[in-house]
């Protein structure tokens, strides 16, 4: 591996210790010079305000964390030929344990990633969620951030 890629990777995993350390700021600022998107909808977020919105509708529980641990997984970085930009994809399951509920699965899918490097430092330019499988997300989400097709069978 090389330096690029051990640092996007780690760039990579930090949004997951964020997210499930209830740090929804901290994750909202590494999308600061990126688009947010995923693939339930054409709906884009660009920086760390719209970021900050879309991350709104976590719940997060008594101790501040939304009770989750994301495992990320075949972490694959392509670093461009002039070696400031890259992209990349990953797998993510999330698991959780809420207050009141077994330990369970709630989420997974991929990542669709780039970078860039901008003042020195990788930085995410996009990140497209493709969620794949779902379960019971009605202890990790809001309702109204739910999608209309999470915890449906698939045909």
């Amino acid at each position: 591996m090389t330096g690029a890629e051990h640092e996007i990777t780690a760039l990579v995993h930090e949004y997951a210790f964020r997210l499930d350390a209830g740090d929804l700021d901290g994750v909202a600022a590494l999308f600061e010079h990126a688009e947010l998107g995923s693939t339930l909808g054409p709906e884009r977020m660009r920086g760390a305000v719209q970021a900050a919105a879309n991350y709104a509708g976590v719940i997060r529980y008594d101790d501040g964390t939304p009770r989750t641990m994301h495992l990320l997984t075949n972490v694959t970085v392509h670093v461009g030929e002039g070696g400031t930009t890259a992209s990349g994809r990953s797998y993510f399951t999330v698991l959780q344990q809420a207050p009141g509920a077994a330990l369970q699965p709630i989420i997974a899918g991929t990542y669709h990633d780039r970078f860039a490097v901008i003042d020195g430092a990788w930085c995410f330019t996009e990140r497209i969620i493709e969620p794949r499988l779902s379960g019971d997300l009605s202890r990790h989400l809001d309702p109204r951030w739910i999608p209309p097709t999470a915890g449906k069978e698939a045909p």
